[in-house]
């Protein structure tokens, strides 16, 4: 998942939803535009655009990498397969969309919120997707070139498994920072209120009811010493379980998710404040001129206040 670039290379002669093609970590990597597939009408580019790289099998069994514009990421959430059924046949599309784009429903808030799950494949029409696998002579020697391009350092969106790791990189007041992509539970929008509980420790913001959990949330900014900011449509919740207990960091926004080559990674310099207790190391990734600060998850919480996270519930009720 990363920003929408402010550059698109146009291409002739494509589809109407192919917007074109920009540059990923050194690589191209085809556009492509929800609404247009599913025949919506165009919408004015915005910082909220998101695209998600989806990878579809390519040519020799290599993964092939197509980018989906979507108007906005709302969340990113682990759903129990008990939640997800089969798409109804009554609501299949006509012969006309055989591929069927939706293959299911998902139920989520007890079911008044349903979401209608994806088929990344079955998006594209397969001649399409052929054409896109095609490979020019010379191509696979190039892409083993680009592969190796990840001890120098980039963040790559491939599938290719190595020494690396995939991490989950937000900003705060323009600095980046990654977690372990396992270690993230969830992340939700900052709801428009958060509800304040008296009597709680000040590092807690406030609470808010996620399917029915209460979830103590912390304003990084303020954990860090930054200075803070107004609430913004980028700002996300970003969910941990520390110790047992699902906690909610709030950040000014969710970058990506990418993999890390672990050459990239140094040990944390010695830091003063908050930062010093949860800084791991930091990715120098030199070929896009850009550090990242790794956390350490648990220790964004420190055992006197993991102490004062459970009766928060209690006061909340």
């Amino acid at each position: 998942m990363v920003q929408l670039p402010a550059a698109i290379t146009q291409v002739p002669g494509v589809p109407a939803h192919v917007l074109g093609v920009t540059t990923l970590r050194d690589r191209l990597l085809p556009l492509v535009s929800l609404r247009a597939i599913f025949g919506l009408p165009p919408a004015t580019r915005s910082e909220t655009n998101k695209v998600v790289v989806v990878s579809l099998p390519g040519a020799s069994g290599r993964p092939m990498a197509i980018g989906v514009v979507m108007d906005k990421v709302n969340a990113v959430l682990r759903v129990d397969r008990a939640a997800v059924t089969p798409l109804p046949a009554t609501l299949a599309h006509g012969a006309d969309r055989e591929r069927g784009e939706i293959r299911s429903i998902c139920r989520l808030d007890q079911g008044r919120r349903l979401v209608s799950v994806l088929s990344a494949e079955a998006m594209f029409d397969p001649t399409e997707l052929a054409a896109w696998r095609a490979e020019p002579k010379g191509a696979a020697a190039q892409d083993d070139a680009g592969d190796r391009s990840d001890d120098t350092g980039d963040v790559t969106m491939s599938d290719t498994r190595g020494e690396d790791s995939q991490y989950v990189i937000f900003r705060l007041l323009g600095e980046d920072y990654g977690v372990p992509v396992e270690a993230v539970r969830e992340i939700v929008r900052v709801p428009e209120q958060l509800t304040r509980v008296p009597r709680t420790p000040d590092f807690i913001e406030g609470v808010i009811n996620l399917r029915g959990t209460v979830l103590p949330v912390i304003d990084q900014r303020r954990r860090f010493g930054l200075a803070e900011a107004a609430r913004s449509d980028r700002q996300r919740i970003m969910v941990f379980v520390i110790q047992g207990q699902h906690v909610g960091f709030i950040v000014d926004s969710v970058s990506e998710v990418g993999r890390i080559p672990d050459a990239a990674i140094a040990a944390a310099p010695e830091l003063a404040g908050e930062r010093a207790k949860v800084v791991r190391g930091i990715a120098n990734l030199t070929t896009q001129n850009r550090m990242i600060q790794l956390l350490d998850v648990d220790g964004l919480v420190d055992p006197a206040e993991q102490a004062a996270l459970p009766a928060l519930g209690a006061l909340a009720a």
